[in-house]
């Protein structure tokens, strides 16, 4: 990402990160007879993951799952060293998975995240909490809950920077080869 600018502070996430930690907790009693699992994708969505974690005081330990190898676009993107293990602390068959991102666009994030958990087992669940979600999907993937909603112009990338402090910035995205580049915002 080139010319990153700040679009949510320190404050204004943890803020967000409270009141999804409110809302997720009214979820799974409404949706969940047995403690839920939570899962974080590697980075940014494990970093949130652990502060819903720690505000719900789940009994399980955070997982983390690493979708490198499942992604179908690392011909366009590369894949971004390094390459970590996914960690689940305990089964996934028959339980009820929260599975956590930082920001939502094309919907390809979760669906290798999904491929990635069904290949450790069969959950009875999933359900999906993004901090901020985009415009931009390519796939039909919907969270059940939301921080955070963005409006972005092409080219322009939300990313949540960390791990201490959560903050959200706002980037370009340099062009694809044969991509004329986007020119910049107005001042």
């Amino acid at each position: 990402m080139n010319n990153p600018d700040l679009w949510k502070t320190a404050s204004e996430v943890e803020t967000c990160i409270h009141g999804m930690g409110r809302d997720l907790a009214a979820l799974l009693r409404a949706r969940c007879s047995d403690a839920p699992l939570m899962i974080g994708i590697h980075t940014g969505g494990v970093w949130l993951a652990q502060r819903l974690h720690e505000q719900l005081a789940l009994a399980d330990p955070l997982g983390r799952l690493d979708i490198s190898f499942y992604r179908d676009d690392f011909t366009h993107i590369g894949i971004h060293p390094p390459v970590r293990p996914s960690q689940l602390p305990v089964p996934v068959d028959d339980r009820h998975i929260v599975l956590v991102d930082d920001v939502l666009q094309t919907g390809r994030t979760i669906r290798a995240a999904l491929n990635v958990l069904f290949d450790y087992g069969r959950p009875a669940s999933v359900l999906l909490a993004v901090l901020a979600e985009r415009d931009g999907r390519e796939l039909p993937i919907e969270p059940d809950l939301v921080g955070l909603r963005a409006r972005l112009t092409p080219g322009e990338q939300l990313k949540l920077s960390g791990p201490d402090p959560l903050r959200l910035v706002l980037g370009r995205m340099p062009p694809e080869r044969g991509e004329t580049p986007a020119p910049p915002p107005p001042p």
